[in-house]
């Protein structure tokens, strides 16, 4: 019945390809297919609030990250500009007395809590020397950098320049966002622009 053929020699396999993708290359349509999904804009109410909260995930980290290293592109309005620079390195670069202020209020308030009438005297009389000396300090503040911003921008607004300025003299140093980039004592640059 069934007749057996000479054999015919066996032709060698393509040997196997090491480090291969491990998967068939997509057709063009399958590619085309994974692109529209990739660029799809989201349809359901879910999916809008999962890509606007990714977005904006990523703005507060560019934002945090610019507080850190002052990098004007991702800052808050409030706090871009040439002026607004001059006036951050301007308060980071002198030493202010409000600096102090966190431990003599602390020192103020363990004198009137001690007990002792005397004690409780100098409590409030540090507490209120720390007030009029930060007073002192904040308008002294105000002369200077309103001489300075008139020197360095004529041009310029200075409209909330003395409020910026005096929020940023109320932080302690180490607290103060955008980060300080300038030292104490630190001589300024001449041009901000």
């Amino acid at each position: 019945m069934f007749r057996r053929t000479q054999s015919q020699p066996e032709t060698p396999l393509a040997p196997e390809k090491v480090g291969g993708k491990g998967r068939p290359t997509p057709s063009r349509k399958e590619a085309e297919a994974a692109a529209r999904a990739r660029a799809k804009v989201p349809r359901t109410r879910k999916e809008q609030m999962a890509a606007q909260r990714a977005a904006r995930g990523d703005t507060s980290r560019k934002m945090r990250e610019a507080m850190k290293t002052g990098d004007e592109r991702y800052l808050p309005s409030r706090d871009r500009g040439p002026v607004r620079r001059f006036i951050r390195d301007f308060v980071d670069a002198r030493f202010s007395f409000i600096e102090l202020m966190v431990p003599l209020l602390i020192v103020s308030m363990v004198l009137g809590y001690s007990g002792n009438d005397g004690m409780v005297q100098l409590g409030n009389t540090v507490l209120f020397t720390t007030i009029m000396v930060i007073i002192v300090d904040i308008v002294m503040l105000r002369f200077r950098l309103r001489r300075e911003l008139a020197r360095r921008f004529p041009d310029e607004s200075t409209k909330g320049t003395t409020l910026y300025a005096a929020m940023r003299s109320l932080q302690m140093k180490f607290l103060r966002l955008p980060k300080a980039q300038v030292r104490i004592g630190e001589k300024l640059p001449e041009t901000y622009r």
